[in-house]
């Protein structure tokens, strides 16, 4: 099994186009026997890396990609009874329902349908009348939120304190791991700076556990426990942390040129395979900057042009992707985490030093992993950039531009970059090297990937 790498680079480098011609036309089995036969020859240590991970990535591509034609259509049928094969055939000649040929067979996205309502205005009008109260509710707190902020005067940075108790829990399946293992499980854990200022461990089980320093990149809480009698294994931590909203009023014609200082190199250069200066993407923000030349009109460009030409989609794992925010560029489509990996790249090939946030977005009535970005100007220090929210708000300027400077109190930060090691270290490749939100678990001869375990992250309180 591969084994965690520090380094990234090895995600940048092409595969020989022998395999790379396989890929494309969906003859895995073949591209993996080329992979195997390239693999006892001697080559450079990257390309032998790249080789390696391949495999792995081609098993997760086709977990992806599990769903053949009939059950996407009985899957469709339940949401559109009266669903025809030559309507689902013309969403798929289309674009709006996404598969791939996987070794001979049509396989489908497992989760298409929520982005073919989201792509087709036609799917979505004649989809079976669903009930939406809860999301309704979860929007209009939100909403009432934001107008409360921008209507109101606020001499601090961060406002709106609120406590929330959190309890988070992943559950191995039976089977998965022999009695006798050790299995190592890492579940995300709020981080402490900027709007999150304090947090508390309440509980958790196993109770022997070993927290990340408190401003680690991406913070987590580390259990490990033998595996008895094949039974299902449960991980769970209980905390209460405060966070607040942030609302900056900006003067442009008050900001400052950059400090070329530590925080400037670091937040400016690129981070291999995900943020990456390529000719496309440099191109790309000349054309969408122009002749502007102050930081943070630069930076709301590079927004408004994300949040008005990228549609929002739910994507394959980001472990199968070699440089997102290309694809985003390219496709012009992504999730929240996508959005916010370009619009980091764009600003800092743009020379705004930009940066990474993750973990949850979470009221009472709503709890789901999100991300987002920060981009720094100076003097009014780290401000937020959610392209995800403001791109579905575009019909709304007043929200739209919220999402532009600002952010709710209704975060959960447990992630400030992107690709980090975990402490104590994982051995194994992760699910998500990019990302935490939902666990990670490895045992003694490899990784435990998502299809393994399920997760749950639940508010038991929520105080104003």
């Amino acid at each position: 099994m591969l084994k965690e790498m520090q380094d990234f680079d090895f995600l940048a480098v092409r595969l020989p186009e022998d395999i790379r011609r396989l890929e494309d036309i969906g003859d895995f089995k073949s591209a993996i026997k080329r992979i195997e036969k390239t693999l006892n020859s001697r080559l450079p240590l990257l390309l032998r890396r790249r080789l390696e991970y391949e495999l792995e990535r081609i098993n997760r591509v086709k977990k992806d990609y599990s769903i053949g034609k009939r059950k996407a259509v009985q899957l469709l049928k339940k949401e559109i009874p009266n669903l025809t094969q030559k309507k689902f055939q013309n969403w798929v000649e289309n674009g709006y329902i996404d598969y791939r040929w996987v070794d001979g067979e049509e396989r489908y996205f497992g989760r298409f349908i929520p982005n073919l309502f989201r792509f087709s205005s036609e799917a979505k009008s004649i989809r079976k009348k669903i009930s939406d109260a809860k999301d309704q509710v979860a929007e209009s707190v939100l909403n009432a939120q934001v107008e409360k902020i921008c209507q109101s005067q606020f001499p601090e940075k961060y406002i709106l304190p609120v406590k929330r108790r959190i309890k988070m829990r992943v559950s191995l399946k039976s089977n998965t791991v022999p009695d006798g293992e050790y299995v190592r499980c890492w579940l995300p854990f709020p981080r402490i700076g900027d709007q999150q200022t304090s947090v508390n461990l309440i509980s958790s089980s196993p109770k022997n556990c070993i927290l990340a320093p408190e401003d680690y990149p991406q913070r987590t809480i580390f259990f490990e426990q033998k595996v008895e009698n094949t039974k299902p294994m449960v991980f769970e931590v209980e905390y209460e942390y405060i966070t607040h909203a942030s609302y900056t009023g900006v003067f442009p014609n008050k900001v400052e040129p950059y400090d070329r200082d530590e925080l400037y190199t670091k937040y400016t250069r690129e981070h291999c395979p995900h943020i990456l200066f390529t000719s496309y993407l440099r191109n790309l923000a000349s054309e969408i900057i122009g002749k502007e030349t102050n930081p943070y009109h630069k930076a709301w460009r590079i927004y408004d042009w994300i949040t008005h030409n990228v549609k929002y989609a739910l994507t394959c794992e980001y472990s199968t992707y070699e440089n997102i925010s290309e694809y985003v560029a390219t496709n012009l489509q992504g999730d929240c985490g996508m959005q916010a990996l370009l619009f980091i790249t764009l600003c800092r090939v743009s020379g705004i030093p930009a940066r990474w946030q993750s973990g949850w977005y979470i009221n009472k009535f709503k709890a789901s992993p999100h991300d987002w970005a920060q981009f720094f100007i100076k003097p009014y220090g780290w401000l937020f950039a959610d392209a995800s929210f403001g791109g579905h708000r575009v019909h709304d300027p007043k929200l739209h531009k919220f999402y532009f400077g600002n952010i709710d109190s209704f975060r959960l930060v447990c992630n400030s970059d992107i690709l980090t090691q975990f402490t104590p270290t994982k051995k194994y490749v992760r699910s998500d090297p990019v990302d935490n939100q939902r666990g990670e678990m490895e045992w003694g001869e490899g990784n435990i990937y998502y299809d393994k375990f399920t997760y749950r992250c639940q508010v038991t309180g929520d105080r104003l």
